[in-house]
């Protein structure tokens, strides 16, 4: 659970902390367009610098961003592994039998492990600074001009709540059944691979059974508190958009201005 991330709340009372949770999800997705006009040295230093201050903004700990990046570390890996050996554009730098790796490659690759890792990171921030029930109010408040259209902004909402509600809770599951099955003698991560993925099987079994039956509680427990859908409730928590957040808002759409100008054509 300690290396759990995806989910995770930690308290604070930064300024990052306090910005509306629609604020750092807009800025979510402008960040995720601006990083790929990073695509040379100054713009890259300019947005890893601009990341890192928004880490120190919010007084998390590094070791938080060392664990996401951990995370997604063999797809980040095997991505700039592809780059690295597919890409032949360029000049020649090393060669042996059919791999070739030119000046090109090795730049395009470390254009993607930047991108990789400032996404992440970022990512990282926003989950780590906003409860996910707050996520999922940000997510029904953005996705509510829908409304006419008869998309089921509220159910989406709910949906991803109780999504993030229960990773926690499927992690515990997961753990508790891993320490029963070792009990009774099975060995994880042991044989090669057919038996590595056989050995997963006695977990995902009892998991995928204990999910249903927790699925069906909570829609009983729902369905006899009188919950009938989003029409006609009122909120509990109430969001507030504030100047602070417009600023953050203009900060970025800044930032990315100058990664505009600033990125090779």
């Amino acid at each position: 659970m300690d290396k759990l991330i995806l989910g995770r709340y930690v308290p604070g009372n930064s300024l990052v902390h306090r910005l509306d949770p629609r604020s750092k999800l807009i800025a979510m997705f402008l960040f995720i367009v601006i990083v790929f006009w990073a695509n040379n040295l100054i713009t890259n230093l300019l947005l890893t610098a601009f990341t890192l201050f928004l880490i120190l903004l919010s007084r998390v700990k590094l070791t938080f961003f060392l664990k996401g990046l951990r995370s997604m570390f063999v797809i980040i890996l095997f991505t700039t592994a592809f780059q690295i050996v597919f890409n032949h554009r360029g000049n020649l730098v090393w060669q042996v039998w059919i791999i070739k790796i030119t000046d090109y490659g090795l730049g395009q690759a470390a254009l993607i492990f930047m991108r990789f890792v400032l996404i992440i990171c970022f990512s990282t921030l926003l989950t780590l600074t906003t409860t996910p029930l707050s996520l999922a109010d940000a997510v029904e408040s953005l996705l509510s001009p829908l409304k006419p259209l008869k998309v089921p902004v509220h159910e989406i909402g709910l949906m991803l709540s109780l999504s993030l509600r229960f990773v926690p809770t499927l992690m515990d599951d997961t753990s508790r059944i891993m320490k029963a099955q070792r009990a009774r003698g099975l060995e994880f991560g042991q044989g090669n691979l057919i038996q590595k993925v056989k050995s997963i099987v006695p977990i995902l079994i009892p998991l995928f059974a204990s999910s249903f039956k927790r699925a069906d509680a909570l829609a009983i427990a729902m369905e006899a508190r009188g919950y009938q859908g989003g029409d006609g409730r009122t909120k509990y928590r109430r969001l507030n958009w504030q100047g602070v957040d417009s600023l953050a808002i203009l900060t970025l759409l800044i930032v990315g201005c100058l990664l505009f100008l600033l990125k090779s054509t």
